[in-house]
């Protein structure tokens, strides 16, 4: 089965424009992510997809491989779905955030294995069990709730499921939570049907992309890593990659440069 690996990558965000080519030690973030994503060992080939001339030049001139997408797309789902209908002949694609710079490539293999192992399933994703309070109760967090079939039930900003006869400083006593990590794989079949779907009353009030799938039917597999990510969406964010970089500089310097 061909897998086909997608970064999207675009300059205009409306939080940190010009996100992707920001230096992170001595490397581009969309570097950083296209070098982590390549040592993937269930990646027949992978791409970065981007609808800027910047981005691409970049990339060209490190010997990347890289397409150009429409402008007027809303997600990064929307532009995986514009190349993948160029590439008709991969099975699984896999969306991979352009803002993660230290993805591990174990993660990306993680979300693709139960695509490859069970044929019923149509879009697989990751999450992590939440062990601190501030990220359970912090609404730029995604939680999801699985249930015994490894399935997603809901995904949301706020903290779910609620535990209702506890204090919320002892809910993480009480039950599992979990942060979803935003990297996906679908069958190139789904993919194309999820992005012609209208947008639905849950996406637009929680704006989860997300909750349209489930919204229309689709099942969403769920895998609990055990790996942290990492993601930059503000000027914020990245100090704190920085910070992090220069207390755990041996280990990162082991693992990502």
């Amino acid at each position: 089965m061909r897998v086909l690996g997608i970064i999207p990558a675009r300059f205009h965000s409306s939080r940190f424009p010009a996100k992707a080519l920001i230096d992170i030690g001595g490397k581009s973030m969309v570097q950083r992510v296209y070098e982590q994503a390549h040592q993937a060992n269930k990646l027949s080939h992978l791409l970065v997809a981007t609808d800027d001339e910047r981005i691409y030049e970049h990339l060209v001139k490190l010997g990347y491989a890289v397409e150009m997408t429409d402008t007027t797309h809303q997600s990064g789902t929307d532009r995986c779905a514009e190349v993948s209908q160029r590439h008709p002949n991969y099975d699984l694609i896999v969306n991979i955030q352009g803002d993660e710079p230290f993805i591990q490539p174990t993660q990306i293999d993680a979300v693709v294995e139960p695509l490859l192992s069970d044929k019923n399933l149509t879009i697989s994703t990751l999450a992590k069990k939440i062990e601190y309070s501030e990220l359970l109760f912090n609404p730029n967090v995604v939680k999801v709730v699985i249930n015994r079939l490894g399935k997603a039930v809901y995904f949301s900003r706020a903290a779910i499921p609620f535990v209702r006869q506890a204090a919320t400083q002892d809910w993480l006593n009480c039950t599992d939570f979990y942060k979803h990590i935003g990297l996906y794989a679908f069958r190139r079949e789904a993919l194309l049907q999820i992005t012609q779907l209208p947008i639905s009353a849950l996406e637009q009030t929680e704006a989860l992309e997300q909750l349209r799938w489930l919204d229309y039917g689709y099942t969403i597999s769920v895998r609990v890593t055990q790996e942290e990510s990492y993601g930059i969406d503000t000027p914020e964010d990245l100090e704190r990659i920085k910070m992090m970089i220069g207390f755990e500089h041996d280990s990162l310097n082991y693992q990502y440069q």
